[in-house]
């Protein structure tokens, strides 16, 4: 607990005040301060004590007038009420005005306001760690913190994002597996005016089919069998938050007419229930699938589609990156270290070469694993090439697994090259053994 907590015990008799100041200083911890009238008190309330103890019956200034003082300027700050009247009414008054507590003056007096003291100074030690919690994990998730790279792709990335983050505008994520959506909604959640409320995911291909509504909008006391108590849904568990929605491209098409309705009313109704529950939830959705492709399939909702489809943001694929390779692969290595407690260990220039020239159809999370098993491999402080290996389940590569024509990957491969040596016009020429005044005409038309 902190050292800092300052009581002001607000008592016109004297020898009463004196007894609480003695009780209250037997914990070092405390800092307290005794005035004996409203006056003194109010010219000296700027200080923002952690508590107030406050007389009801002051010679200057009535108490109800006092707690409403307090509750207009400072209503943040405890106001234990302390009064010599066995009042019912009164008590129930002053605490419907916001008094934390309503102590009669008798035999017990000490023991309660010990108690209540203690049980203040909890809550306002957890309310500080919640608030110190929440700027870490602010930190954590900032947009450059939580996102490694400087690519021109990742730029743009950051741009939308930071777009996304100062509005309310639902937003869905595109790219493929392993390139960070849920990170990139983590991001745009903690970054926003929600962050301080749940950020609650859900991966919808890691549902059951008989499951997926129960999960989403909850369900009520023996509405099935095994539902032996009420349970919130998703939705409800992220109201004033953020609603993450993954895979969102895997949901049935009986749960996407339910999910369309909740949205368009902003309300859902639990499995086995008859009432209504509104909610004000920001949805994030997420898929490696082409949306469009799928509703003229069929197999997406054409009307639900377009409710979800906000601020788009298209994730790169890791080998359209360049050289975040290079910064993400020193990340995990520092961080695979720092966890396991190892000493500091370095890529060879081999072995930055051998990273650089791999497709990672896997994206950053088989670049993860690669580089943590290549820490595992390496001798002494050095990783080589030969401690790299790659096992991907696509040993055809990323390159070629989508059918374009030879013009499109001649543009892939220059845009590629562009972004991996930051566009050095002059540099990609001569790597690619081509004309510059070929790139320079094909940016010039906007081709790339």
């Amino acid at each position: 607990m902190s050292k800092h907590f300052s009581i002001f015990i607000v008592e016109d008799d004297a020898f009463y005040g004196s007894m609480l100041e003695y009780h209250l200083n037997l914990n070092p911890d405390y800092e307290v301060s005794r005035f004996e009238n409203g006056k003194s008190f109010i010219d000296n309330l700027y200080k923002r004590p952690s508590v107030i103890t406050l007389d009801y019956s002051l010679p200057d200034i009535d108490g109800e007038t006092i707690l409403k003082k307090i509750q207009k300027d400072h209503p943040d700050i405890p106001v234990i009420i302390i009064s010599g009247q066995e009042n019912i009414t009164t008590a129930v008054q002053l605490l419907k005005l916001g008094a934390y507590d309503y102590i009669v003056k008798d035999e017990n007096t000490k023991d309660r306001l010990w108690n209540a003291l203690l049980k203040i100074r909890e809550t306002k030690e957890l309310k500080e760690e919640i608030t110190l919690l929440r700027e870490e994990v602010r930190e954590k998730y900032e947009f450059t913190n939580s996102i490694k790279g400087n690519s021109a792709p990742l730029k743009r990335v950051f741009a939308l994002m930071e777009k996304a983050a100062q509005s309310q505008i639902n937003v869905s994520i595109y790219g493929e597996t392993g390139t960070g959506k849920e990170l990139v909604a983590k991001s745009i959640h903690y970054n926003s005016g929600r962050s301080k409320k749940p950020f609650v995911a859900v991966n919808m291909s890691a549902i059951p089919r008989e499951l997926v509504e129960s999960e989403l909008f909850g369900h009520e006391k023996g509405s099935f069998t095994g539902a032996v108590n009420r349970r919130i849904g998703k939705f409800e568990e992220a109201n004033g938050g953020t609603l993450f929605l993954d895979e969102i491209g895997e949901m049935d098409v009986t749960i996407q007419a339910k999910i369309l309705r909740a949205l368009q009313e902003q309300e859902i109704v639990r499995v086995g229930g008859n009432s209504t529950v509104k909610f004000d939830a920001r949805i994030i959705v997420a898929t490696h699938r082409n949306l469009a492709e799928e509703v003229q399939k069929g197999n997406f909702r054409e009307d639900l589609y377009y409710r979800l489809l906000g601020l788009n943001i298209q994730l790169p694929p890791l080998r359209e990156r360049g050289n975040d390779i290079m910064i993400l692969s020193k990340f995990f290595v520092e961080d695979y270290c720092k966890k396991n407690k190892l000493q500091a260990i370095s890529l060879t220039n081999d072995a930055s070469q051998k990273l650089l020239q791999y497709g990672f159809p896997g994206n950053i999370r088989e670049l993860k694993a690669v580089v943590e098993l290549a820490c595992v491999m390496a001798i002494e402080d050095n990783i080589s090439a030969e401690d790299i290996s790659f096992n991907s389940v696509k040993p055809e590569g990323s390159f070629l697994l989508e059918e374009l024509t030879l013009k499109e990957y001649n543009k892939r491969i220059l845009r590629h090259f562009l972004d991996k040596y930051e566009n050095d016009v002059l540099l990609v020429a001569d790597k690619l053994d081509i004309g510059k005044s070929t790139i320079y005409n094909m940016l010039k038309s906007g081709e790339l």
